[in-house]
């Protein structure tokens, strides 16, 4: 999708001619910015808006560009390497597979002249993982702006758990129990009562990023760590190898025991979401809360029908649940993992310096907090004050309480902020490789392991 934002000048009197003429030379400064679009109306009218202010306020006209989520980082991957990139970008896959390897390579604007002023308003952790590594530079700097964050949730439907005979008060809170619960329970109950629906939706596709996130969770839950803070490969080391194949071996075991759907295998980003909303699975673990916002959306859509709406609105406040994820096979609180969106200015770019001008604008309170809140709980704030508006906290809403709780929690980030090669890692998606070897070639996982730690050290070593 391409969307043009246009700044008009209002006609008056006549001017001085000089400041005529200045002021159709500032008008026709244009800014290219391509951002991913919203999975909400309101998500896109919030950037809208955004942008309309920053003409207004400086009378540069905005040439805005939004693509669905994989044309959006595909199309600057292109552009990048042809040397004819946007002034500005915002693709929420940046951090996952293109932010970091920019920032060694010399390809991204130093913002910390934008960050440094403003530091103090940044969630630490948030602020932490946009400071990157310039290899042409040799130097760390903020080589990108943080916009939200997202972690991962475990959704389900309170409603399908009762019609199995069960209540939540029956959900254990053990590792091991926890997807026995969902597998050997649930599913068959519902299997009983002529219903062909599987436990859990579990995220297997090589091409999905729900499943290295979700993959990288079960690995947190073993307690396998993969990199060091320096950035070294330690998961050849016997006890990050031993736990990473235990890691594989449960992460396997969900589709070798037939508790999700065979297509599970092939699944992309959006196919959890549709087998959830089409209620063939009763739970599962999503790397934000879009699923349950959806339903949201949907009961303030003026173009459904009231029946439609109110259904939307029960689902939503009734019968959708978020929940904690079970503590670890070792007793321990499993810890969030959380990925901040990037959005930065390319140094190959025609106008950085406003493009440096535009995030700035973006960043300050009144213009970012509406935009991440527009996402209906999708995405998390990266700033204080936008983690502490009522929007999070006021307790009304019962899908962003269990959110604001996880992130209050603390989170721990992914390995590519210590090593930006593992972005490259992600977008092969060496942990769902190694999944599906156990499942379609019937390797051990400890095989599995071994060819994934090879691959690994050819990529990012």
């Amino acid at each position: 999708m391409r969307r043009t934002l246009s700044c008009q000048l209002a006609a008056g009197a006549l001017a001085v001619l000089g400041m005529a003429l200045a002021g159709q030379a500032r008008a026709q400064e244009t800014v290219t910015m391509w951002v991913t679009k919203g999975f909400y109306k309101s998500e896109d009218d919030a950037l809208l808006a955004m942008i309309d202010k920053f003409q207004k306020a400086t009378g540069v006209t905005v040439d805005l560009s939004l693509y669905a989520t994989e044309d959006c980082v595909t199309k600057s991957v292109g552009a990048v390497e042809a040397g004819t990139p946007p002034d500005v970008g915002y693709c929420t896959t940046y951090d996952f597979r293109t932010t970091g390897k920019w920032a060694y390579e010399g390809k991204l604007v130093d913002l910390s002249d934008v960050i440094e002023p403003i530091k103090d308003e940044f969630l630490p952790q948030a602020l932490a993982t946009t400071w990157l590594l310039n290899g042409a530079a040799g130097k760390k700097a903020y080589y990108a702006a943080p916009i939200e964050q997202q972690t991962m949730h475990v959704v389900y439907w309170k409603d399908m758990l009762e019609e199995a005979g069960f209540t939540e008060a029956d959900i254990p809170d053990s590792w091991d129990a926890y997807w026995d619960f969902w597998c050997d329970q649930v599913q068959p109950a519902l299997r009983a009562k002529g219903k062909r629906v599987y436990g859990v939706g579990h995220p297997l596709g090589v091409a999905a990023s729900d499943t290295f996130y979700s993959f990288l969770t079960f690995a947190n839950a073993y307690n396998v760590k993969i990199v060091d803070e320096s950035g070294n490969i330690v998961l050849d080391q016997p006890e990050n190898k031993a736990a990473m194949a235990q890691a594989v071996k449960a992460y396997a075991s969900i589709f070798e025991r037939g508790c999700t759907p065979p297509s599970s295998v092939n699944w992309l980003d959006p196919d959890n979401n549709v087998n959830f909303h089409n209620r063939t699975i009763v739970m599962t673990h999503n790397a934000t809360i879009s699923i349950a916002a959806k339903h949201l959306d949907d009961s303030n859509n003026p173009s459904l029908t009231p029946e439609q709406r109110e259904t939307a609105k029960k689902n939503y406040f009734e019968r959708i649940r978020h929940a904690f994820w079970p503590k670890k096979p070792d007793g321990g609180v499993l810890p969030n993992l959380a990925a901040v969106k990037t959005a930065v200015a390319f140094a190959q770019a025609k106008n950085p310096g406003r493009a440096k001008e535009l995030l700035a604008f973006w960043l300050k309170d009144e213009n970012l907090r509406p935009f991440v809140e527009g996402s209906l709980g999708r995405w998390y704030p990266v700033t204080k004050a936008g983690a502490a508006s009522p929007f999070w906290t006021d307790g009304s809403d019962p899908q962003r309480a269990v959110v604001n709780k996880q992130f209050s929690a603390g989170t721990i980030p992914f390995p590519f902020v210590y090593n930006y090669k593992f972005t490259s890692v992600n977008a092969e998606n060496v942990w769902a490789k190694a999944v599906q070897r156990v499942i379609q070639d019937e390797i051990t996982p400890e095989e599995a392991t071994d060819e994934m730690i090879v691959r690994i050290k050819q990529i990012a070593g």
